[in-house]
């Protein structure tokens, strides 16, 4: 089974350093739509199952210096993205939601600033129940943020216990109610799978959830992550035959809600599903800032283009001085034309409905044949199903996807 992963910024694994792409080898005929990642490193306590780039606050959070260093981030990476038009932007973590609605205002002000946004560009901001507050909510609605992610992850108290959430069960609840109340879109993450939880359980969480009208949601298996403190003492986990009955029951009770399957681990009602996820799903560009955030870039290299991924210096103290001395980079590399086509297909087919054909030359610069042989196995292997116009993995593909995109590591 695949491994599940929440639907937010997620940041993408870097390859080996390579050489540059062959001169001449990428021709895309318009620019790829563009999203902005904005990285918020620290949160109150270090969940024990997360492996995302995120450190406990020992100190007062240093609020102005690491907004400066952001804003600072972002002049020295706008050559690489004039005159092109922002389409989402998400600030993840972390915790961003214990910034102050002050710094949050001053932040997308500064964005707004130098980047054109898009009339109707879609700014959400990641949140969690134990760091969130009445007033901010409605602080942060008014800066500018549209839609909203909160980490509820369950609202069973025993649950939440073994998470090593830092909220109770009622916060939970009332952060959703709060949610609710200030934004029209927002998101709950949800997760399953969890220390000694039952089917029943499971669905006792989504249709806590589903009470409190969200238009999104995120429902992904808890897994065991290295580097992580599950990793070095790990909690007994529901068998796998349990967690696919789980998943099996969330998907059939939140279609009879009239939520659609858009993505590996996220649902959503008509017209809301995440902007900026999708960009990512369909291998757009986004320009990552902030710690450890990681970008992809097509940028035009004479009279071709190149694909270059960059990651930030991860630890916030390196990030902060990195940025003070110009060099807010800790690797940058151009992506071979040869590892694009693997590298679409990791993000378009987590897409339940797959992609449009015509996509992936648009995306990778390079005809669909190059990928013909695989596309035709993984067909008769019951994985994908594709006609004239569409690609897209089957139940079972979906069900097996790491199999699928193994098949097109060549």
């Amino acid at each position: 089974m695949i491994q599940r992963k929440p639907a937010r910024a997620i940041p993408i694994r870097l390859l080996e350093t390579r050489p540059t792409a062959e001169p001449g080898a990428l021709k895309f005929h318009a620019p790829l739509p563009l999203s902005l990642y904005l990285h918020i490193p620290w949160c109150v306590r270090k969940c024990p199952y997360c492996d995302f780039n995120s450190y406990a606050l020992r100190d007062k959070l240093p609020e102005a210096d690491y907004i400066a260093a952001l804003i600072a981030d972002l002049e020295s990476a706008l050559p690489l993205v004039w005159g092109r038009r922002i389409v989402s932007v998400f600030i993840g973590g972390g915790t961003p939601s214990l910034l102050s609605a002050v710094a949050l205002d001053t932040l997308l002000a500064a964005v707004r600033a130098r980047l054109p946004l898009v009339y109707d560009a879609e700014i959400t901001l990641e949140a969690n129940p134990g760091a969130a507050l009445a007033d901010k909510f409605a602080a942060f609605r008014d800066a500018g943020v549209n839609r909203l992610s909160l980490g509820v992850q369950s609202f069973d108290p025993t649950h939440l216990e073994a998470l090593g959430r830092i909220h109770n069960a009622r916060q939970a609840r009332r952060a959703a109610d709060l949610a609710a109340r200030h934004f029209d879109n927002f998101n709950l993450d949800l997760m399953y799978g969890l220390p000694g939880q039952t089917v029943a359980q499971a669905l006792a969480d989504v249709e806590l959830a589903l009470t409190c009208a969200p238009s999104h949601l995120s429902c992904y298996q808890l897994t065991i992550e290295p580097d992580t403190a599950f990793a070095v003492s790990p909690p007994s986990l529901p068998d796998p035959d349990r967690c696919a009955d789980m998943q099996n029951a969330i998907e059939a009770r939140l279609g009879e809600a009239g939520f659609v399957h858009y993505e590996t681990s996220a649902f959503a009602r008509a017209g809301s599903q995440c902007r900026h996820n999708l960009n990512y799903w369909t291998f757009g560009d986004y320009l990552g800032i902030g710690a450890g955030a990681h970008g992809k870039l097509t940028l035009p290299t004479g009279t071709a283009c190149e694909v270059r991924r960059q990651a930030r210096w991860k630890q916030p103290k390196q990030y902060l001085d990195g940025v003070a001395a110009g060099q807010p980079l800790q690797e940058e590399f151009s992506v071979r034309a040869g590892d694009l086509p693997f590298e679409f297909m990791m993000n378009a087919m987590r897409l339940t409905e797959g992609f449009d054909a015509a996509l992936f030359e648009t995306r990778t610069a390079q005809p669909l044949t190059v990928v013909e042989p695989i596309l035709r196995r993984a067909q008769n292997d019951g994985l994908l199903i594709r006609d004239a116009e569409r690609i897209a993995p089957t139940r079972r593909g979906q069900r097996f996807l790491n199999r699928l995109l193994e098949m097109f590591l060549v």
